[in-house]
């Protein structure tokens, strides 16, 4: 198996998930703004978001730009918060869940720089696939813009290119 690759896993509560770890050459601090700066969030995370929240707060995950050109999604006209903050310990653990998915970003520091361990605990098992194909493009390009580099692809067609390796 590709060890960039997701693994899609049961958890003891009988839900799916989905676990990615990276081994990154960034300092935790550098990692962090990755996961949680909106300007970075915009080029890849499926939702617009403030994550700048203390543990507790109600969060609203918003459509984006492109979701709306591309799958005529909108936004709740009520803006009604759609998932709450867990945890936030800046630079190591982000939690939070959202429509009823638990997001758990944990950031290790290393010898080298920062183990990253994201694990999406679904609401819908047969989602796994395409969360899973989502999440590993949506790294892809974390990982470019820590390394500095142009994003030059779209998340959303490299997700579909992603798919297959899934199912």
């Amino acid at each position: 198996m590709d060890s960039r690759r997701g693994t899609v896993f049961g958890t003891e509560d009988g839900r799916v998930a989905i676990r990615f770890v990276r081994l990154l050459p960034h300092p935790p601090e550098k990692v962090w703004r990755a996961i949680t700066d909106p300007a970075q969030l915009a080029v890849w995370f499926p939702a617009v978001v403030e994550l700048d929240q203390p543990a507790g707060s109600e969060l609203f995950f918003g459509v984006t730009a492109e979701q709306r050109r591309r799958y005529g999604m909108t936004d709740d006209p009520n803006h009604a918060p759609n998932g709450r903050m867990i945890r936030r310990e800046p630079p190591s653990v982000l939690e939070y869940e959202w429509a009823g998915e638990i997001l758990t970003w944990e950031i290790t520091e290393t010898a080298d720089g920062s183990r990253l361990v994201f694990t999406n605990i679904l609401t819908d098992p047969t989602a796994a696939g395409p969360a899973a194909a989502g999440w590993e493009a949506g790294l892809e390009v974390v990982e470019s813009q820590l390394n500095d580099h142009p994003i030059t692809w779209n998340p959303l067609d490299r997700a579909e290119q992603l798919a297959t390796a899934y199912k």
